[in-house]
């Protein structure tokens, strides 16, 4: 299964239909959900994205997640978002709905790990993130919402107070690293390469597919 990154952000993924858990997904998670599926034969994982761009609105995170439980009826569903900026309101509709979700306050906090990233965040609260799928949807995401393509004057208005970009790899890609690069040059900011994997989020799937 394969889907380019357009439509992940703009319409998500409909779930197959097959299997018995249902994996209710940010779109910009996508990728990596459907290689751990692949990689660990875990075909009972229906996997369900919601569009990514509802990161650009967090406020209607919580309603978009809610109708997707409830349209999934009595299907054992796990919720694959962190927090992402409702401010503690995705967790309480979950528990509301007797659903569980993947612990964290972002996808940077449980790509890295939450206790790696958690015992730096005082040393790094001027870091920028990006993830493989943000390096890739650059403009869509940071570049245009912001404004920047139209009136780059404020970049250093929404940027000044920043150091660095940390891009936080989940793969090995060259070409990702390049662009990265370019992310951080267009930012002004300075740059550095993380190799995070998965982390937490294989961890909190693995725990899912053995039930």
């Amino acid at each position: 299964m394969s889907l380019d990154d357009g439509t992940l952000s703009e319409q998500g993924l409909a779930p197959a239909g097959r299997g018995t858990v249902r994996l209710i997904a940010c779109g910009a998670l996508a990728h990596e959900i459907l290689a751990l599926k692949r990689a660990n034969g875990w075909d009972h994982l229906d996997l369900q994205c919601l569009p990514a761009k509802l990161h650009l609105r967090p406020e209607k995170i919580v309603e978009a997640v809610e109708a997707a439980v409830m349209a999934a009826g009595d299907a054992p569903t796990f919720v694959v978002y962190a927090d992402c900026g409702t401010g503690g309101a995705l967790s309480r509709k979950c528990k509301e709905l007797g659903v569980e979700m993947v612990e964290g306050p972002h996808c940077y906090s449980f790509f890295e790990g939450n206790d790696a990233f958690a015992a730096h965040a005082e040393d790094e609260f001027t870091a920028f993130y990006l993830t493989d799928f943000l390096v890739r949807q650059f403009d869509a995401f940071v570049w245009r919402p912001m404004g920047l393509n139209r009136h780059p004057e404020l970049r250093d208005m929404y940027f000044g107070h920043y150091t660095k970009l940390v891009y936080q790899a989940q793969t090995e890609d060259p070409a990702l690293d390049a662009k990265a690069r370019d992310c951080a040059a267009r930012l002004g900011l300075a740059y550095e390469r993380r190799f995070t994997g998965y982390g937490d989020l294989a961890g909190s799937l693995q725990e899912v597919a053995r039930r």
